[in-house]
């Protein structure tokens, strides 16, 4: 067995792309040795700013023989047919066989490959990998540059080295040819560095200020950059995705620890965070009390002889992005961000439904009915000025130069004015949740703000005919439900989905037509999604008459078709968080066809107890008997009749315990105690048992048999009061 080493060494490699590069480079390595019939066993990937290293141990040094055979069409097949079997399995049409299959005549392909040096496999393997390498961005370079079919890279490809078991695997691509001499660190390094083996090549490249396992140097930074905070007094701010990207960065990585001017902390933090960040891969810390401290630290990709000069150099260019921010945190305060908002009517939210400025307006009359109706216990008048002013802030400085401060720095500015703290806070988290893993607002006026925002967007795009697809959804609208999903469920808001809805299309109606009475119209019906024949007539004169009036695009078919699906992407979304949160699909489905709950707090509140009561022994059997029952009624297609009958004991049992349980049930529903309404359930198990152990439902006495259908019709609508057991499983 042998080991191979290849090293592509190029200029440098962003370190954005290099998590990909070593996939892709371990990829099609793969595809080719499976191509060639060679098991490859395990497989090391290494990326440095300068160069991507593959070792595979356990390599063959040569294949085996191969004899196999391939059934192809009959004779008589379309030549496009016989052509295709030849192509695939690299013969030709005077090499098929003939053989005889059930009384038919067929195209068999005997193919014999002798054994071969894996080494000659490698070098076509090696040529293969570098043409068919793919980057997110590449380019050309030399004179060769003039033909599209030159070499394509990331950068231009500077060296190839190809060992296997120490013999160097002889290529030549584009004028490279391959060999064992790779470079070392571009400033530490300056004589060329003789691999022997795949065995020593780290260690080689090492001795030339190289640690060219990037989990290494992931890991020197996230030490020494600890390490640096600490010796200073201060604690880092932990960042993996800069820790990954100052790796990506150096072949040597050394943190240095600096220091910037005092009085840049003036400005707000996450903007000075971002700044070093994002502009200058920097890290920065905190003091003992838990605030930003003037420090940073950066990953020289060097030993310098005088670390202070580097420090110094770096600290020199982090002051001036700092000045910018400064400048820009002292320029957006010289406006109110009253004033501010102004200029969001010049940006277009979307085409179909207007600028910002519009969706502001809307926003702010949801947040006020979601407070003047108790949904959310907020002020009205601070839940409507917070949301008039929370994107005002998209037309600052500090947004512009960094949009994902855009919230935050509303509310800096908004605390910075002297407005009310629910105000600033409400204007800083209204974009929350964003994520999975976001803090949902539990604040009254910040809840109004954040829901009426993703409200007023779900029911905007969903009337205008954008609705996401199964593979698209550009205006991230099932993240939208999400956090409306989250928002009521950490906040445990109790109103009607459909009625909020109806709600959120007040100003939209009313900013797209002219025409008073239509507005008001289309929204009495628009409150009812179960419309009757003469309100979607109506409805949908009004729709045409917005239509008609060119507002926006709107037409008929995407107001009453989105206003129709959007309850049921609701229900469709909620279903998908319920099953990730590790609730059974078949439970969320059984309380879903009751159908008529669109409040999703009592809703969820229903699935849980559902949940609780079917993992128990009382409601294992009372779903078998729910079953049986529902089973024998299905296929008797049975209708309750009106008859007189005097019961039998099991009978009259099942009767009584009917009678208790199904009031119980309905009155627990009611009052939203779920668990005694599976309480109330529960009590049947014992009558029904007993009633299919000692009634024979179908007895020749008709009356009878009527009967104890009936008993079981009874038994089966007492279930369906909690949830549709049909549709669970077991």
């Amino acid at each position: 067995m042998a080991d191979f080493l290849l090293e592509l060494r190029s200029e440098e490699i962003p370190a954005r792309m290099q998590k990909g590069a070593r996939a892709e480079l371990e990829k099609l390595f793969r595809r080719e040795m499976d191509a060639a019939g060679v098991a490859v066993g395990e497989l090391t990937v290494w990326s440095t700013p300068r160069r991507l290293a593959l070792i595979a141990r356990g390599l063959p040094t040569e294949t085996q023989a191969v004899h196999e055979e391939a059934k192809g069409p009959p004779e008589g097949a379309p030549d496009q047919a016989v052509d295709g079997f030849c192509r695939k399995n690299g013969v030709t049409r005077d090499q098929l066989e003939v053989r005889d299959v059930k009384g038919r005549a067929t195209y068999f392909a005997v193919i014999e490959r002798p054994g071969q040096a894996v080494a000659d496999l490698l070098a076509n393997a090696i040529t293969n990998i570098i043409r068919d390498f793919s980057w997110p961005k590449s380019m050309r370079w030399g004179d060769a540059s003039i033909s599209t079919e030159s070499l394509k890279w990331v950068r231009p490809l500077s060296g190839i080295v190809a060992l296997l078991d120490g013999e160097v695997v002889p290529c030549v691509m584009d004028g490279l040819a391959s060999g064992r001499e790779t470079i070392g660190h571009r400033f530490h390094s300056s004589s060329s560095v003789e691999v022997a083996n795949a065995d020593d090549y780290a260690a080689k490249l090492r001795d030339a200020y190289v640690i060219v396992d990037h989990k290494e140097r992931e890991a020197l930074v996230r030490d020494r950059a600890k390490a640096a905070a600490e010796a200073a007094g201060f604690k880092l701010v932990e960042d993996e995705g800069l820790v990954v990207e100052n790796a990506g960065l150096t072949e040597w990585p050394v943190p240095l620890l600096g220091r910037f001017e005092d009085d840049f902390l003036d400005v707000p933090p996450e903007t000075i965070q971002l700044t070093a960040r994002v502009n200058q891969k920097y890290f920065v810390c905190e003091d003992a009390d838990g605030k930003l401290a003037n420090a940073f630290i950066c990953t020289a990709n060097i030993e310098a002889a005088d670390p202070a000069v580097v420090v110094d150099g770096n600290r020199k260019v982090l002051a001036a992005r700092l000045a910018d921010a400064r400048f820009f945190w002292e320029l957006d305060q010289k406006k109110t961000l009253a004033e501010h908002a102004k200029g969001l009517e010049r940006i277009t939210f979307h085409e179909k439904l207007g600028t910002v400025a519009d969706k502001v307006d809307r926003v702010a009359k949801l947040a006020r009915w979601l407070c003047e109706e108790g949904i959310v216990k907020g002020d009205p008048d601070l839940a409507e000025q917070a949301a008039r002013l929370c994107k005002a802030d998209l037309v600052t400085e500090m947004v512009g130069e960094f949009p994902e401060l855009q919230g935050l720095m509303g509310g800096y500015y908004a605390a910075k004015e002297g407005l009310p703290v629910e105000v600033s806070d409400a204007i800083r988290d209204h974009y929350k949740p964003v994520g999975q893993g976001d803090d949902v607002p539990t604040a009254p006026v910040t809840v109004a703000v954040s829901l009426a925002d993703k409200l007023d967007t779900l029911v905007g795009f969903f009337l205008s005919g954008e609705q996401p697809t199964g593979s698209k959804d550009p205006f991230a609208l099932r993240r939208a439900v999400l956090a409306v999903i989250r928002l009521m469920s950490k906040n445990d808001l109790r109103f009607s989905m459909q009625s909020a809805l109806s709600e959120a299309m007040i100003p939209l109606v009313s900013q797209h037509t002219t025409v008073d009475d239509y507005a008001t119209h289309f929204l009495i019906y628009a409150r009812d999604f179960t419309w009757s024949e003469k309100a979607v007539m109506e409805a949908e004169d009004i729709a045409d008459n917005i239509a008609a009036k060119g507002q926006m695009g709107y037409t008929r078919t995407n107001w009453y078709l989105g206003q129709a699906a959007l309850p049921g992407f609701f229900a469709d979304r909620l279903k998908v968080q319920q099953r990730e949160a590790g609730v059974r699909h078949d439970l969320i489905d059984a309380v879903f066809a009751l159908g008529g709950e669109d409040d999703l707090v009592r809703l969820l509140a229903r699935v849980k107890a559902l949940q609780a009561f079917v993992e128990t022994e009382n409601g294992t059997n009372l779903l078998a008997g729910y079953k049986r029952a529902a089973n024998i009624l299905k296929k008797e297609e049975w209708v309750s009749k009106e008859l007189s009958y005097s019961p039998k004991a099991a009978e009259k049992v099942l009767m009584d315990a009917l009678d208790q349980a199904g009031p119980k049930a309905s009155a627990a529903i009611e009052s939203e105690q779920f668990e005694q309404a599976m309480a109330a359930l529960a009590s049947l198990r014992a009558p029904i048992d007993d009633f299919f152990e000692n009634v024979t439902v179908n007895d020749p006495d008709q009356d009878k048999r009527s009967v104890r259908l009936d008993l079981l019709a009874r038994f089966r609508d007492a279930v369906h009061q909690v949830a549709d057991f049909s549709r669970i499983e077991g």
